[in-house]
């Protein structure tokens, strides 16, 4: 789907669905964190994001999107910033993240 209408179905009704309606790719989604700990970025699955730095929760909150595997990030505050994932780790601007894995 390109976020255009698509044709109206036998009940009439059409599919009024638009890209930013998507569901984001699970292969982003979840906690992304700094070698040290000190950073943690959830990406959730409705296109936000919450970023921690240390014991402050939630420094950095805003929307992402993503093609491929470039994400997209804008703050609330307005200020945006780009990220690339490659071999499984995410480049966040200066920021190396990678995947938080969950107990065994």
């Amino acid at each position: 789907m390109t976020g255009r209408p698509t044709d109206t179905d036998r009940s009439g009704n059409s599919d009024r669905s638009t890209d930013h309606d998507r569901p984001t790719p699970p292969d982003v989604v979840g906690t992304w964190v700094t070698a040290d700990g000190y950073i943690r970025q959830q990406l959730l699955p409705n296109g936000r994001y919450d970023e921690a730095r240390g014991d402050r929760r939630s420094a950095y909150t805003g929307r992402y999107t993503v093609t491929g595997s470039h994400l997209d990030y804008v703050d609330d505050t307005g200020f945006t910033a780009t990220g690339d994932i490659r071999d499984g780790v995410l480049y966040h601007e200066h920021l190396v993240l990678y995947r938080e894995q969950g107990p065994s």
